[in-house]
């Protein structure tokens, strides 16, 4: 892409971000506004704005780099490699004993330099 053509979007962008604001702050005053009105009618109504937004905001440059990155996301998520129920289950009981070691320890250490303190200060 050429400098002219990149300057080109970045001015329509401007254009289409400010759209997008505007939508969004219509809706945020918009819903205070009707605040009267049944709370169905106005879930839907910013739903809509959301949605018109959305499309809006997607055609931008950054919209599209923001889209490529969750399809990329999402491809990367499928990889993982998930670990079992039975692996899950002896990581939480591993995790919940390591806790329970360290607030007793943690409580004895207390409770010991509170009784030194104790007797120092008399």
């Amino acid at each position: 892409m050429n400098v002219k053509a990149e300057a080109k979007d970045s001015r329509f962008d401007l254009l289409k971000w400010l759209v997008v604001a505007a939508l969004v702050i219509a809706g945020v005053v918009g819903n205070q506004y009707f605040s009267a009105e049944p709370i169905l009618y106005r879930v839907l109504a910013l739903l809509v704005v959301a949605a018109l937004a959305g499309v809006i905001a997607l055609q931008t440059t950054k919209g599209q780099a923001f889209w490529v990155l969750a399809k990329e996301a999402r491809v990367e998520i499928r990889k993982v490699v998930w670990p079992t129920r039975q692996e899950t289950t002896q990581t939480t009981l591993i995790v919940v004993a390591v806790v329970l070691v360290m607030a007793l320890l943690l409580w004895g250490l207390d409770s010991l330099l509170g009784w030194l303190v104790s007797l120092i200060v008399g």
